[in-house]
């Protein structure tokens, strides 16, 4: 087993090394870029929310696909026009407070990129440990707003408009909350050390979940149902529905050991 592990990673080590290689060269000043973070985090919600929003117009016309919805009373799927103001509310935000921000503090890191490629252990390690970290810190900040009366009505009660959420809705938020949750999902990078790569398979993933948990489907391929571990988007639409409990983004554990597991 350790002979055939120790292959495996010989045969993933140049894969990486050269996808590094082909990133790096010519692309360290878009790598660089301090308007990266907050640009790919919102490009990347973009992309992730297309395939959702053809199943909403899928299930406007296919029994199959509207037996998908988690609950009878998830009502019809969200017109365009509500994709499209929360599209433009999003951007907004995004221009005019989480851009900026995330900039400034962009231009502080150092500005080097490694040589090496991360092994696929520790590309596999990092991006884990990534999840682990964010999915702790985003408990602890979501059970506060929760918590204190202040921080959810100025804070966090702009996403619970949205009782019965959809794709584009897991970031219609307010600008706060939207620094906050890029801010925590970067730190979490930033404090683990990651390799650059490793980076960006856990935002791309990161961003990819937090849309699947807000799409308002339990989904037969749905990550829930591969990794036990997960609570997916049944979990969450129950956090919306009763305003409190499973205040974790993914995993269930920490909602497990503190009572709030519903």
């Amino acid at each position: 087993m350790f002979a055939a592990s120790t292959q495996h990673e010989e045969t993933c080590m140049p894969v990486l090394q050269a996808l590094w290689e082909h990133v790096r060269t010519g692309q360290e000043q878009i790598l660089l870029s301090p308007y990266l973070p907050a640009s790919c985090a919102f490009l990347t919600h973009v992309l992730c929310c297309v395939p959702f929003f053809a199943l909403d117009a899928l299930a406007t016309v296919s029994m199959r696909v509207r037996s998908w919805r988690i609950s009878s009373d998830s009502g019809p799927t969200p017109p365009v026009s509500r994709w499209m103001v929360c599209f433009w509310s999003v951007l907004l935000r995004y221009l005019t407070v989480v851009l900026p921000v995330t900039a400034l503090l962009q231009s502080l890191r150092s500005a080097e990129l490694p040589s090496l490629a991360p092994s696929c252990w520790q590309l596999s390690v990092e991006v884990c440990a990534c999840f682990l970290l964010f999915d702790t810190l985003f408990f602890i900040w979501h059970f506060s707003m929760h918590r204190f009366s202040w921080l959810y009505t100025s804070i966090h009660q702009l996403h619970h408009q949205h009782r019965l959420p959809f794709a584009f809705a897991a970031q219609d938020a307010s600008s706060v909350e939207l620094l906050s949750l890029l801010l925590l999902a970067l730190c979490s990078c930033w404090a683990l050390g990651c390799h650059p790569l490793s980076e960006v398979l856990f935002h791309l993933l990161n961003s990819w979940m937090a849309v699947e948990d807000h799409c308002g489907y339990n989904l037969p391929w749905a990550l829930h149902r591969l990794l036990p571990c997960l609570g997916g988007a049944p979990f969450h639409q129950a956090h919306h529905r009763l305003h409190r409990g499973n205040y974790a983004p993914y995993f269930t554990h920490w909602d497990q050991i503190f009572g709030t597991y519903h």
